[in-house]
Formats: C-alpha cells, sequence, structure tokens
C-alpha cells in the first residue's frame, strides 16, 4: 500500500536530521489518500483502545491530520501543536485538562525531535504525555521513557555526512522534508 501509493523514494536524500539515506518516505502522499492514511491510523487506534486515552496531539503539519483522524476512530479529542518561536506549543486557545493522558502523534520517525519537543508542548499544557505512535518508523535507535508505537516499521540505513559509502555519494542529493538542518 506504501510502495503504490508513491510514499517510498529510493535515491540520495540529505535528511531534516543533516544525515543520508537512500529512502525517503514522502509522508505527503500517505496524507493525500484517505483510504492510506486511514488503515494506518486505524492499526494506532486499535492498540490505544483500551488506554483510555483524553486527547491526541500532533504536530504540524502531517500530525495534525493523524492526530483527527486517530481521535476520531478513539472517540476522542484532538490537538494541535505549532511552533511559535522556534518551540512547539499549543496555539489558538487550545487547552488540555490537568493531567490528560496524551497520545502524542507524527507522521514519520527519523530521531524522534519532533516527538519529544511535542510530549514538551504537552507537559507545559498541564497534560500527560502517555505514548508515542507514528505512522512510519524509520528510526535506528529512538530512546525515550514512553512507549512507541509503529503502523508501520522499515528498515531504512542513514549515514553521517563524513561517513558516506561511495555508492550513495556517487548520487544526486535531494534535501527533501520541511525542518531546516
Amino acid at each position: 500500500m506504501l510502495e503504490e501509493s508513491g510514499a517510498i523514494l529510493k535515491g540520495h536524500f540529505k535528511l531534516t536530521s543533516g544525515k543520508h539515506s537512500d529512502t525517503y518516505f514522502e509522508k505527503f502522499r500517505i496524507l493525500e489518500q484517505p483510504k492510506v492514511l486511514s488503515a494506518l491510523c486505524s492499526e494506532i487506534a486499535n492498540h490505544f483502545r483500551s488506554w483510555q486515552i483524553d486527547y491526541v496531539a500532533g504536530p504540524t503539519t502531517g500530525g495534525i491530520i493523524i492526530a483527527f483522524e486517530v481521535a476520531r476512530l478513539l472517540g476522542t479529542e484532538s490537538r494541535y501543536i505549532e511552533t511559535e518561536n522556534g518551540v512547539k506549543t499549543f496555539r489558538r486557545n487550545a487547552t488540555i485538562q490537568p493531567q490528560a493522558k496524551v497520545l502524542v502523534v507524527d507522521d514519520v520517525l527519523t530521531t524522534g525531535l519532533s516527538l519529544k519537543e511535542s510530549a514538551d508542548a504537552v507537559r507545559s499544557a498541564g497534560g500527560k504525555p502517555t505514548a508515542y505512535a507514528v505512522l512510519i518508523n524509520r528510526s535506528e535507535a529512538f530512546d525515550d521513557p514512553l512507549p512507541l508505537f509503529s503502523a508501520f516499521k522499515v528498515d531504512a540505513k542513514t549515514y553521517e555526512e563524513h561517513s558516506l559509502p561511495d555508492w550513495l555519494a556517487e548520487l544526486p542529493v535531494t534535501k527533501p522534508g520541511t525542518r531546516k538542518s
């Protein structure tokens, strides 16, 4: 389903983390196809159905669509995390009840920075981040005490700039994504 959606790209990519890879996941090919997105979000909702989640929160851009769909499937509310002055936060008068259990969702996990920053925003708003969930997990090592669920896990090797294999260094590099490296 992911291959058919055009979400899996091959080549030489410089990721938002600054690392390089021969595999990139174009999340917008998933987000623009309700059938594909709903199937992945259903996996997440089914996993967390018994957790008594109060809110599902996700960061802009892709995370807000995922938060909406997972919250809809769980029968709860969603909240959206935006970046203001370089910090992830809740804006537009969004509130979270004190100590509310919040599932933090996002599209693609590579380093986990966006998830961790989003959990910090939940804590700052008075909520309790309970777990993380992502559509696609391409992380080689994600270290956090909160549980993580991935609708799809893939082995996609990343390389530091100074340790690129020759075959990858020979390919022209593309810089996809939205976060500045």
